[in-house]
């Protein structure tokens, strides 16, 4: 508070005189007004040293209520930084592809093929929820261009959720690739050779096979492997074609599902031997008359040793129904022969022998002379072990006439 008293220097000198006058009656009204002064001035310069005191004090305050937002948002995006971090850990991309020329020459109801095509490309994306829980899709484009009037299609091959119940045994939900044949799980280019996939897994098992549903899967010991789902089934239509009952999980008939099982043996290295088989009980869902049970039966075998690998494979299908019985489409079967040799890391050379009949239940009619056989020789390069260049040759000798002979050229990969 400002003394505004002193403007009266003179009275208030003597009213401390008359105060004062035992004590200092030395001392003059000049000197208590010059003291006056000074208080004056100190007091002022108190004030100021406050306001200034009180300045620093505000300012100081909003440097530490900064310094702390600051200490927070730093500590908010540090926390951010880890769950991204942790995130990617726990989170996998992956994918492959394939690009493939053909120029094949048609006889009889086969027609030419000169063409080019980017047969797929997929993309991989998987989660880790926790050390036990896993999530797994598979995404394609088939034919590059997918639409009303075009040639392709866009596919959710795979969309599953694996549980671990222990370190042998996982149970698996959703949508995924059946445990059937050798190519329906591990169908990446670098890991088969030909530019094409077999005839027999494409038009018999048919691979590309996939379907809704839930089971387990494990190891059993000693080498031995299972796998086991219930899940939805194939849709047959009329013309009884394995591959056109595949349903693809769009909308599928649930009145029927099937069942598919899998024994595998790996116990001694380089062998692989396998049996899968499953059941449906109405392979056409009620649609078809004429049409019933159907059950498949697959067994294959791979050996390696060294730079030779030869691959073998049986499927068949019997197939319940009066419908299915008189077009000599109840029996389909199919094998093939493959033997391979890696003549460096870079190069393979193989040949395979493909035999399938998908009316071997008829002996007269037309439908006798159902069975195909198909020869392919070629070579693989492998600039990386996940890039891979194809070519090879194909040669038909089809009961029917429908053949188509000719080049097959493709680039693949996978990451």
């Amino acid at each position: 508070m400002k003394l505004n008293i002193l403007t009266n220097k003179t009275g208030i000198a003597v009213l401390l005189s008359m105060a004062i006058a035992p004590q200092a009656s030395a001392l003059t009204l000049e000197d208590l007004a010059k003291r006056l002064d000074a208080l004056e001035s100190q007091n002022r310069m108190l004030l100021k040293e406050n306001a200034d005191l009180r300045e620093s004090v505000a300012t100081t305050s909003q440097k530490a209520d900064a310094a702390v937002a600051a200490s927070e948002a730093v500590a908010e995006s540090t926390s951010g930084i880890k769950k991204l971090a942790n995130w990617a850990d726990k989170t996998t991309i992956g994918g492959y592809g394939e690009l493939h020329y053909n120029n094949l020459t048609g006889k009889g109801s086969a027609s030419d093929k000169d063409e080019i095509d980017l047969h797929r490309f997929v993309l991989f994306f998987g989660h880790e929820f926790t050390d036990n829980i896993r999530f797994f899709s598979e995404l394609e484009v088939e034919h590059s261009i997918a639409g009303d009037g075009k040639n392709g299609e866009v596919e959710l091959e795979q969309a599953y959720i694996d549980f671990d119940l222990n370190d042998q045994h996982t149970a698996r939900a959703g949508m995924f690739l059946l445990p059937v044949g050798i190519i329906n799980e591990t169908h990446e280019p670098p890991t088969f050779y030909g530019t094409e996939r077999n005839p027999v897994e494409k038009n018999i098992i048919p691979a590309t096979w996939w379907a809704a549903g839930a089971g387990l899967h494990g190891q059993l010991g000693g080498g031995f492997s299972y796998d086991a789902y219930v899940h939805s089934g194939l849709a047959v239509p009329n013309s009884f074609k394995i591959r056109s009952g595949r349903q693809k999980v769009s909308q599928a008939a649930a009145n029927d599902p099937a069942i598919t099982a899998r024994l595998k043996y790996t116990g001694i290295p380089g062998l692989e031997v396998a049996i899968s088989g499953q059941h449906q009980q109405d392979i056409g869902q009620g649609l078809v008359a004429g049409l019933d049970s159907g059950n498949l039966i697959e067994t294959h075998a791979i050996w390696s040793t060294g730079p030779f690998t030869l691959k073998a494979l049986y499927a068949m299908w019997d197939i319940d129904g009066s419908a299915i019985e008189a077009a000599g489409a109840d029996k389909q079967e199919g094998f093939y022969l493959e033997p391979s040799f890696k003549v460096s890391e870079k190069i393979g050379v193989f040949a395979r022998f493909n035999q399938w009949d998908n009316k071997a239940g008829s002996n007269s009619g037309t439908a006798a002379n159902s069975e195909k056989e198909q020869w392919d020789i070629g070579v693989n390069y492998w600039p990386h072990e996940d890039v891979v260049i194809k070519a090879d040759y194909q040669y038909q000798n089809n009961d029917d006439g429908g053949d188509q002979n000719g080049l097959n050229v493709g680039i693949g990969y996978q990451f």
